[in-house]
């Protein structure tokens, strides 16, 4: 279903993986709860709920990308460099957020205060500006810009080389950051050609496979300077989801080749997963090809079932629930900053009954609910990001 050029089955299932994943970010304030909703350990064979959430986003980075390109394939230079400023303000964003994780307590300001101030200045810097005067864009822009210096400045991390920001793993919106680049660009230079996005998504595989079967030490030297996220596992992740909406817009929610399409591509990636399990095991943490290509089939066969509920059988009154999510999506990732600047800040905790069980849960939920109910409400004053 199209409403205003935008694709409600995309939409909403952009706005339940936010939900869900703001939801599975508070889990850990949660006492006796069940181990599987949570992220499984760097060295254990198995998979966690937490663990499908990420690579569901990164599916839905692809399932954009041919919406946002198509309309402009006639200037495809402006395009990449669209492509490159989006991808810089998530890698900007994903470097700060690193270092946060590493933030000494010998520092100037208090983690709680660097933490709120960071979440500050990323929606004076990025704030969608299309409805402000752009004299006042202007001097928010700067300040944002100059609080993110000032940020840098009075910064003091835990690391063995030096006290300073330093690169490392991106964080979670880096990654998406170089996924949606590397996926982007595959996809404009190839005007969208399919057979490309296939041949793409097998070499990403491949990739992936091929690190964790210890192939590619040779290339050792290159790797530290350029290399994949994710050795090639999240852009393949991404660029099924490019697939799965070429096919989606080509042949039509209701139509028997898109839904067999679904069936063969989602049984067919998980069957291969669990088949090789024992090869490379399944770990989010290591990336394993079984941890990609289980999860790209759990997103294609979840896609698949928003479509079937939004556009096959109409029924969209849900979605205003959580429709926030869907539209100002960055909003929401963010926000859980400002709670957990404050949390860190004022030592105030919920009873303990009300973090246990499966009524912490339900506390989490609710929690994940009132985050995208706050974007909603920012957004309507005027207040949300945009890259």
């Amino acid at each position: 279903m199209v409403m205003n050029n935008r694709f409600i089955s995309i939409d909403a299932f952009r706005a339940l993986t936010m939900l869900l994943m703001i939801f599975v970010n508070d889990l850990w304030t949660l006492h006796d709860i069940p181990q599987w909703l949570g992220h499984a350990d760097a060295q254990e064979d198995r998979l966690g709920f937490s663990d499908i959430i990420f690579p569901a986003f990164l599916f839905i980075v692809g399932l954009s990308v041919p919406i946002a390109i198509d309309s402009r394939l006639n200037s495809p230079w402006s395009i990449q460099q669209h492509i490159l400023w989006r991808g810089f303000a998530l890698l900007a964003m994903g470097f700060f957020h690193y270092n946060l994780e590493n933030y000494s307590n010998e520092a100037l300001l208090p983690k709680g205060v660097w933490e709120i101030l960071l979440t500050v200045a990323f929606f004076l810097v990025w704030l969608d500006y299309s409805e402000w005067k752009e004299k006042t864009a202007l001097v928010l822009k700067g300040a944002g810009i100059l609080l993110l210096v000032g940020l840098s400045v009075v910064y003091q991390g835990q690391y063995d080389n030096g006290p300073w920001m330093q690169p490392g793993w991106w964080g979670i919106l880096g990654l998406i950051g170089w996924t949606y680049m590397v996926v982007s660009s595959v996809y404009l230079w190839s005007r969208g050609d399919l057979r490309i996005q296939y041949v793409a998504f097998g070499a990403f595989v491949f990739l992936n496979c091929a690190e964790a079967l210890d192939m590619l030490s040779f290339l050792s030297g290159v790797k530290q300077y350029v290399w994949l996220v994710g050795d090639g596992s999240m852009p393949a992740m991404a660029m099924a989801g490019i697939i799965t909406v070429i096919r989606y817009r080509r042949d039509g929610a209701r139509s028997r080749s898109f839904w067999t399409f679904v069936v063969i591509s989602s049984v067919v990636l998980i069957a291969f997963g669990f088949l090789t399990r024992q090869v490379w095991e399944i770990s989010k943490i290591r990336a394993t090809p079984s941890w990609t290509v289980i999860c790209t089939g759990i997103s294609t066969a979840a896609f698949a079932l928003v479509v079937f509920i939004t556009d096959v059988k109409g029924i969209v009154k849900w979605y205003q629930l959580i429709k926030p999510a869907g539209m100002v999506t960055l909003t929401c990732y963010l926000l859980p900053y400002i709670h957990g600047g404050l949390f860190q800040l004022v030592d105030i905790r919920l009873p303990l009954f009300l973090r246990t069980g499966s009524i912490g849960l339900i506390k989490s939920l609710v929690f994940a609910w009132l985050i995208i109910a706050i974007a909603g409400w920012l957004k309507k004053k005027r207040i949300a990001l945009k890259v």
